[in-house]
């Protein structure tokens, strides 16, 4: 029987690219459960003061929020096999390069998505990860490649 790969999907969450990925890669029928961090942008920048109550601070608004949000992303990444890293072009994402990096540090393989005008920027992340995708249908085929059925 076949192992079941878990994919932590980490990264921006303003375009459907997890969509996209999930449903090139059910197409293929290979062993995969993909995990993610919380893609709701204001329960996941609230969670922290809606949960443990309200601050003065903003800095400390967003510590609370990053701590409660660190729990779902540190336990979900430890349990990965694989983790794909999208960056977007509207924002700068320093979560999901943390996130790769923290990935990295577990030893985890990492493969990460991004237009090719952020090269320059994502340098050492490219050099940390596995593969550098431009989009998620070439990291299908790399899951398609990886876990290939005998």
């Amino acid at each position: 029987m076949a192992m079941n790969w878990n994919i932590y999907l980490a990264g921006e969450i303003h375009t459907p690219w997890r969509d996209d990925l999930r449903r090139a890669v059910e197409k293929t029928g290979l062993p995969v459960t993909f995990l993610s961090p919380v893609t709701d942008h204001s329960a996941s920048d609230n969670c922290g003061v809606a949960i443990l109550g309200e601050e003065d601070s903003p800095f400390w608004k967003d510590h609370k929020g990053a701590m409660l949000n660190a729990i779902r992303t540190r336990t979900l990444l430890r349990k990965s096999d694989l983790v794909v890293v999208k960056f977007g072009e509207k924002y700068r994402q320093w979560n999901a390069a943390f996130d790769a990096g923290y990935a990295a540090a577990l030893g985890k393989p990492v493969v990460v998505i991004h237009d090719e005008s952020l090269t320059h920027a994502l340098k050492e992340v490219d050099a940390a990860a596995l593969a550098v995708a431009k989009d998620p249908s070439q990291v299908a085929d790399i899951l398609r490649y990886a876990i290939m059925k005998e």
